[in-house]
């Protein structure tokens, strides 16, 4: 260990499949999706959101989650989750038998309402069905909050707000709450204070980390969420996506590059590297267009040479 701050093992959540590719403008297959789903399994990710149950008049990319679900060839130890915005999503998702499923709230009041039309608080209400549904049928619930760090329409948003949404999605019953940077404006100081206020409310074993790398900053802003005793990172393999309500935002963090980082650190995640970078060039190619990951390219770099 290179510091005795730093958790010895980290969960990588993958949420390329869903969260990365519902925002790339070139369609993938239901067979290609599949395909990276398996080879982000084959690679050790034990976490992977498969896909999500919404209008696919909204989120075209997601049309095939239902095929997805039915088709793919599932290891024991791998959760495949899917994002469930309401009671028909989350009834979608069970009849495909997902692992888990995720609701997410917003730290923005702004951001609600242009997002799923209506405020932090009627959104939050909405989802009491699911989290009913969700313990009869005996399914866990993760959390997102979006905009923790800051917004396309209000700017700056206070750690203690993000803290109040954040616990109002644990007490509902939310195993985990994923904190989303989706603007990527945060930096180590920001992430701190707004951990810091999420913390003392939310346990911090109960966090995770989500971060957009829209100015450079994901990484060390994942590494000071790391000194503060988060032990779960969302990413993207090949830094897929973006946000389709925040103009400007780039995709998650890559995938490789966080675990390019963690190996250095001497943190486990059990994932295999190199079938993590196959992973990422499979769909790359199928995207037709480089990786936005510079781990991931360095090492095509070399592999060409």
């Amino acid at each position: 260990m290179l510091s005795s701050k730093l958790p010895q093992h980290v969960k990588v959540v993958e949420v390329g499949p869903r969260d990365g590719l519902q925002n790339e403008a070139t369609p993938v297959s239901a067979n290609d999706k599949i395909q990276l789903i398996e080879k982000l399994g084959d690679a050790g990710v034990n976490y992977i959101e498969s896909g999500s149950f919404v209008s696919p008049k909204w989120v075209p990319q997601m049309a095939t989650s239902t095929e997805i679900f039915e088709k793919l060839n599932r290891k024991k130890n791998v959760t495949y989750a899917a994002l469930t915005p309401n009671l028909r999503g989350f009834e979608a998702a069970l009849a495909v038998n997902a692992d888990e499923v995720a609701i997410f709230g917003a730290a923005s009041e702004s951001f609600s309402q242009k997002n799923i039309n209506c405020s932090i608080e009627e959104s939050l209400e909405r989802f009491a069905p699911i989290m009913e549904a969700a313990k009869k049928a005996n399914i866990k619930v993760r959390g997102y909050v979006s905009c923790v760090l800051g917004c396309p329409y209000e700017g700056e948003i206070a750690p203690e707000q993000v803290a109040l949404v954040a616990e109002k999605l644990f007490a509902m019953g939310c195993y985990e709450i994923s904190l989303g940077d989706t603007v990527g404006v945060g930096n180590p100081a920001s992430v701190t204070k707004m951990i810091q206020a999420v913390s003392a409310r939310v346990p911090i074993d109960k966090l995770a980390v989500h971060f957009h790398d829209t100015y450079g900053q994901a990484l060390t802003n994942i590494y000071a969420a790391l000194q503060l005793g988060v032990g779960v990172i969302d990413s993207a393999v090949a830094g897929l996506g973006g946000c389709p309500y925040a103009k400007g935002a780039s995709g998650n963090v890559a995938t490789e590059d966080v675990v390019y980082m963690l190996n250095g650190l001497e943190i486990t995640t059990g994932i295999d590297f190199k079938k993590l970078l196959q992973a990422g060039w499979f769909i790359s190619d199928k995207l037709g267009k480089a990786p936005i990951s510079k781990v991931s390219n360095a090492y095509l770099a070399q592999e060409q040479t």
